[in-house]
């Protein structure tokens, strides 16, 4: 008969000396068995990456249920921010989108690009709108070439938030010329939103398969 031996204590000690996942680390993993999304900060290329690594794992894990995306975002980057609209528009589930706190900026045109009507806001997050800004500087060349691109941004931007908004393009433009503060309430006769909630309970869930 071939020995045999327990190995339940060598396992034990592999796991005990095993580093622990960083507590935010365990938060986001679990949020991601619920799939549940979370934007908690300005847009930067690395939470942007994160943030479109995981909607594509929770498509590809099945492309039909519901992905959550709660944003509480000062807004940041505008090509940050747009890879994570592009990889919204790019999977096939529907993206819940959920205002909490602030969503403004970028953080705010994030919001507006869930799927129409799964759009929330909680009763006292603030959103803001306006106009892209950034520095220029160089030589006369690289500033008509930065000027140029910085009114396509904006304009891609405006064309996009109306889309979403249902707001004329003229209208938007007026708007975001510079910033506008809006209540739960008034984002959603906007257009931002298309819902404003108390309770979870109020936001369709798709959690993980049983």
């Amino acid at each position: 008969m071939p020995p045999t031996f327990d190995d339940s204590s060598r396992i034990q000690a592999r796991v005990a000396e095993a580093p622990l996942l960083p507590l935010g680390d365990q938060l986001f993993q679990r949020l991601l068995r619920e799939r549940i999304v979370f934007l908690g900060q300005q847009v930067d290329d690395d939470i942007a990456n994160r943030i479109c690594a995981e909607l594509l794992l929770l498509s590809a894990e099945d492309g039909r249920r519901d992905i959550t995306l709660y944003i509480n975002s000062p807004g940041g980057s505008v090509t940050a921010g747009m890879a994570i609209y592009d990889i919204m528009q790019y999977v096939p589930n529907d993206i819940v989108t959920v205002g909490m706190g602030l969503a403004a900026s970028m953080g705010q045109f994030l919001l507006c690009a869930g799927t129409h009507g799964k759009r929330y806001a909680l009763p006292h997050a603030r959103i803001m709108m306006h106009q892209p800004s950034g520095g220029i500087g160089g030589t006369a060349s690289d500033i008509k070439i930065q000027a140029e691109q910085m009114l396509y941004v904006k304009r891609t931007l405006a064309e996009k938030i109306a889309e979403h908004t249902g707001q004329a393009l003229d209208q938007i433009e007026r708007d975001s010329d510079r910033d506008r503060w809006f209540t739960a309430d008034e984002a959603k006769d906007y257009g931002f939103v298309d819902h404003v909630v108390l309770s979870a309970t109020q936001v369709p869930s798709e959690g993980p398969v049983s």
